[in-house]
């Protein structure tokens, strides 16, 4: 666990998440992968930093999120931990646990959750699943790793689903997601994510529970939220499901800037005089 030193501030714990609950202060997620974002995220003041397995599609060009590995993620948290450690070092970082690093057994589980958390300083790691999965998360919070869960739309699951609609619509499938998320807080995770539910549904689900929801596509009654950062900021053009907002156009800023330097460069204006020794 990062510790402040210095003028840092305090480092979000889980037991921090859980105060922030029971207070109503929302809490603020984004997805990095890399040391510089992770410094940028951290200054910036978000309360974590999720390692998601999304960089299978963002970072690698993946079309799902199954590719991606156990020792990829552990790449990309090593990058993530040592950016919010260069900064104020208060983000609490959470690794998603790749697909199939925990499905066929309990000891799988234990085993790749032990490898990630060891081979850097991150803070916790991210299953998705329910009831399933239960024995798994019990296990690995009985060893000292906390679990974030996470229901609704689960891409681990994508080609199960058959597509990225909307969860939970049909009252059966809403009454399984309930029943799932307090399955899962009392096999001990600290929080849970809910993708792409009913605003109303995630609503009960939040009420209903003493640990915190982070909705992304879930509306805004969960406890935090979560954006892929390459979605918000823009740099993601062919994915604009209504549940992103974009703070910027950073795909447009970077390819305009990108052509400038190429036009400096043919016509020789750059380097300039001043730019050499």
């Amino acid at each position: 666990m990062n510790q402040p030193s210095g003028n840092k501030l305090p480092h979000v714990t889980t037991r921090r998440m859980l105060d922030m609950k029971e207070r109503g202060e929302k809490i603020a997620m984004l997805t990095g992968y890399d040391y510089t974002m992770a410094r940028i995220l951290d200054r910036s003041g978000v309360d974590a930093i999720l390692v998601g397995d999304s960089a299978s599609n963002v970072f690698a060009g993946h079309n799902t999120t199954l590719p991606i590995t156990v020792d990829e993620m552990i790449y990309h948290a090593k990058a993530v931990v040592r950016g919010a450690q260069a900064e104020t070092s208060r983000a609490m970082v959470i690794v998603d646990m790749p697909f199939m690093s925990y499905q066929l057994s309990p000891e799988d589980a234990v085993r790749n959750a032990g490898k990630i958390m060891k081979e850097h300083e991150c803070d916790a790691v991210k299953m998705e699943g329910g009831k399933v999965i239960a024995e798994a998360v019990k296990r690995i919070t009985d060893i000292g790793i906390p679990v974030m869960g996470h229901l609704g739309l689960m891409p681990q699951s994508i080609y199960k689903y058959g597509s990225y609609k909307v969860r939970a619509m049909e009252e059966e499938e809403a009454r399984q997601l309930m029943e799932d998320a307090k399955i899962i807080e009392e096999a001990g995770a600290f929080a849970i994510v809910l993708e792409k539910i009913p605003s109303k549904l995630a609503g009960e689900v939040s009420r209903s529970l003493t640990i915190p929801t982070i909705g992304i596509g879930a509306g805004s009654e969960c406890d935090g939220q979560v954006l892929v950062i390459n979605d918000m900021l823009g740099l993601s053009t062919d994915f604009r499901p209504r549940f992103v907002r974009r703070y910027a156009d950073l795909s447009t800023v970077i390819e305009q800037a990108v052509k400038s330097y190429v036009e400096d460069v043919r016509s020789n204006s750059f380097p300039s005089e001043d730019e050499s020794y």
